[in-house]
């Protein structure tokens, strides 16, 4: 009987994790959200990875697919890493994320729903056409920019956008394609930011404003899908 109650007690325990996880997430988020423009500072970064590694948490103690558990962990290693200054950590950042990318990937080939014919399909095709377009756009106007980061960010921009075209396979009415294009469209936010935009360009005011919300509603719309 003792060992009945403690075991329920462990129970209970684990299933308000469950739900306090992703509530503390989701708070982490929006005090993140006013800290996005300012320069780095460990409070700054440790907020920021918070609000996706509880997320990681919580799909753990769920027992989510592991996929996803390692994609929202690579995820926040990436985020710690972008959050700090210099560009080793940029590029090892991006690695981390490319990572988790592939995770994702991964994660969404598992599903028993899974169809690549539905890329034939409207409006999956004209969506994948024009993620077609945004990478060469985007791969032809940042490589003359990046420099030394050519290489990385080069390698990124094919390694994201092939979690939007997989999470075209999966049926329409779940939150993996939206969720996947919200990840394309922070990323693409965040690259203009970086190397296209000057110093003083007015749209610098309300960029960190986008990259944050979309990224952040992207990992949760994840979590929510597949935990």
């Amino acid at each position: 009987m003792l060992q009945f109650r403690a075991v329920m007690r462990q129970i209970k325990g684990a299933l308000m994790l469950q739900t306090v996880l992703p509530i503390a997430a989701g708070l982490c988020a929006l005090a993140y959200l006013p800290l996005s423009p300012r320069t780095e500072t460990l409070i700054r970064s440790a907020i920021k990875t918070a609000s996706v590694a509880l997320l990681a948490l919580a799909a753990g103690l769920a027992q989510a697919p592991i996929l996803l558990t390692l994609a929202l962990a690579l995820c926040a290693l990436g985020d710690w890493l972008l959050s700090r200054p210099g560009d080793r950590a940029f590029m090892a950042g991006i690695g981390a994320f490319a990572a988790g990318h592939l995770a994702y990937v991964a994660l969404f080939l598992t599903r028993p729903d899974m169809d690549p014919s539905h890329l034939s399909a409207n409006p999956q095709l004209w969506i994948a056409l024009a993620l077609v377009v945004l990478g060469v756009i985007m791969a032809s106007r940042i490589a003359p920019r990046a420099k030394d980061l050519r290489g990385a960010v080069l390698a990124y921009i094919p390694i994201i956008l092939s979690m939007g075209f997989v999470a075209l396979t999966l049926p329409l009415g779940t939150l993996v394609l939206p969720a996947a294009l919200a990840f394309v469209a922070s990323d693409t936010v965040l690259a203009t930011e970086k190397f296209l935009l000057a110093d003083d360009h007015p749209a610098r005011r309300w960029t960190p404003y986008a990259v944050w919300p979309l990224y952040w509603l992207a990992q949760a719309g994840f979590w929510m899908a597949f935990s």
